[in-house]
């Protein structure tokens, strides 16, 4: 069971700042009207448990439903807004990106290491 934390107040980016300084942040951005994207979160999904990942916490953003806040991140984080996105936060930065299908979580344990 993936243990997605829904993003929905843009007021919970503050907490995510914090929060990075302490743990890794994985923050997924995902358009419910998008395949690729449903492909992304499926296989995420599927890999959560052999991850090694637990230290982690996961966010999930609804890009259709709270697009201001993603606009947010990409000011906050200086990345640009992609869909699907995968981000890492640590220290209170943006350490690792990826969008579409390059979005792996093996890659986000080696940025995490």
């Amino acid at each position: 069971m993936t243990p997605w934390q829904p993003l929905t107040q843009a007021e919970q980016l503050t907490d995510i700042v914090r929060e990075s300084f302490e743990q890794p942040i994985i923050i997924f951005k995902h358009s419910t009207s998008c395949s690729i994207s449903a492909a992304a979160k499926a296989k995420i999904e599927r890999q959560w448990a052999d991850s090694n990942l637990d230290d982690a916490k996961l966010y999930y953003l609804d890009l259709l439903r709270f697009r201001p806040i993603s606009n947010e991140i990409a000011e906050k984080f200086s990345i640009r807004h992609e869909s699907p996105q995968l981000l890492v936060i640590q220290n209170g930065e943006c350490r690792y990106d990826a969008s579409h299908m390059s979005i792996r979580l093996s890659d986000v344990k080696e940025a995490v290491s």
